[in-house]
């Protein structure tokens, strides 16, 4: 494993609630279960670290019990931080309801981590071989952006960035998502993020215009579709539809997540980035059968399920399309 991933992201405090279905409005529903777990970008750092590669965290925790519940998880995923708590305030958090068809709603609350500053970033030094991640959600805070957008625009030129615009991606003014877009690596999206990018069309298209349009510096685009799998286009015009696999989901809260971890620590140990995307496939299939967002499997569950899955149907048409 070559480098760690710095993630300057934003970690909050799940409160999850799993119901049969979201009420009506003015109605009430009674949970079948409720817990409290460590959220937000706490997920893709989970899947990285699990599947091999050293991960560091340079968001903002705060100081007081959501960031001390952040702290203990972080510890015990071996995630180190590489700034001090925030002196202003506590850590956000987020409840997520979670129904019995396994799709799950949102209501966020921002807290220290909606705050970033140069100088509360002056810790976070990027060394050689080191991978750098940061999603929507921090690009998203009006307290966060430019000082984010800047620090990530001075980054060495050899240091792969990868980008996760995530569902906020409205939220993001276009000045600095088109800066953030320039600088990428590698970016990450689902189908709607990526059209919201480069407008409607079919998934082909739409890779090709986030590479030509919006990603002039990047190795290659990945557009996520669940449960079909990614669609992959490379910078030398080489591109591959890659299936999903089939399993029963149960929660579908932190497979995005888990898919850009496991693809980046695969990335970087040297695994081609179709095979890579393939990798990604199965420990995002592994998630979703568990409960919770910090749901990502291990490299060892990863390779036990690969080695028993039977190749997906049309386990990817790999194409040379025009520059």
């Amino acid at each position: 494993m070559s480098g760690r991933l710095v993630h300057i992201g934003s970690a909050v405090v799940d409160y999850v609630y799993r119901i049969d279905a979201l009420p009506a409005p003015g109605m009430e529903k009674t949970a079948s279960s409720f817990a409290q777990v460590a959220g937000g970008g706490f997920n893709m750092m989970v899947a990285a670290s699990r599947t091999g590669m050293q991960v560091v965290f340079g968001g903002q925790l705060g100081s007081g019990p959501n960031g001390d519940f952040l702290r203990a998880a972080f510890m015990a995923e071996g995630i180190a931080t590489l700034t001090p708590p925030s002196p202003l305030m506590d850590s956000g958090n987020c409840i997520a309801m979670i129904s019995s068809d396994a799709e799950r709603t949102f209501v966020s609350w921002p807290g220290a981590e909606s705050i970033l500053s140069p100088d509360m970033m002056k810790p976070i030094a990027v060394a050689p071989g080191d991978w750098v991640f940061t999603s929507g959600y921090t690009l998203s805070y009006p307290k966060s952006r430019d000082a984010l957008t800047d620090w990530i625009e001075a980054l060495p030129d050899e240091t792969p960035f990868v980008f996760d615009p995530t569902p906020v991606i409205t939220d993001i003014p276009r000045p600095i998502l088109s800066r953030v877009l320039a600088r990428t690596t590698w970016l990450s999206c689902n189908t709607t993020e990526a059209a919201e990018i480069a407008g409607p069309g079919d998934v082909e298209g739409l890779a090709a215009r986030l590479l030509g349009d919006h990603c002039p510096k990047a190795a290659g685009v990945v557009i996520r579709a669940g449960a079909k799998g990614c669609h992959v286009r490379l910078a030398d015009g080489s591109a591959q539809t890659i299936a999903g696999f089939k399993v029963s989901a149960i929660d579908t809260n932190g497979a995005g997540d888990s898919h850009i971890g496991a693809f980046v620590s695969a990335l970087a140990r040297g695994l081609p980035p179709f095979e890579a995307a393939r990798y990604a496939n199965a420990a995002a299939a592994i998630s979703v059968t568990r409960h919770g967002g910090s749901s990502a499997p291990t490299n060892r569950e990863i390779q036990t399920f690969l080695s028993h899955a039977a190749d997906p149907s049309d386990a990817g048409r790999t194409q040379k399309a025009n520059a």
